[in-house]
């Protein structure tokens, strides 16, 4: 057996639930926080038998993929005096997947 932690975009989370589930798989969802802009992510924890864990990850990636996002950042505008925020473009969603080995599972 196999524990599986997905650390995905909340952007992405609906997707991803949806097909993993309709898929057969059985998760759990954490709600997090963090990253460089400190955005909202969503943690999926599953424990699946080692054969299934390639097909999960599919799943996974087809449902969260990288993507360009223009945020503001502040920067100093020089000759101006002052500081005002600035558009940079920025890389988001994807996902974060760990998969460790489970010595022993119960559900209680």
């Amino acid at each position: 057996m196999k524990l599986v932690f997905a650390i995905i975009s909340n952007d992405d989370r609906n997707a991803v639930v949806d097909e993993v589930t309709a898929a057969g798989y059985s998760v759990t969802r954490l709600a997090s926080s963090g990253g460089f802009l400190r955005a909202g992510n969503t943690t999926l924890i599953f424990v699946v038998e080692e054969d299934r864990v390639e097909p999960l990850i599919e799943l996974i990636g087809k449902h969260s993929k990288r993507r360009e996002q223009i945020v503001s950042a502040v920067a100093p505008q020089y000759g101006e005096g002052f500081i005002s925020p600035v558009p940079v473009s920025v890389t988001v969603g994807g996902a974060t997947v760990f998969v460790v080995d489970v010595e022993q599972f119960r559900q209680l």
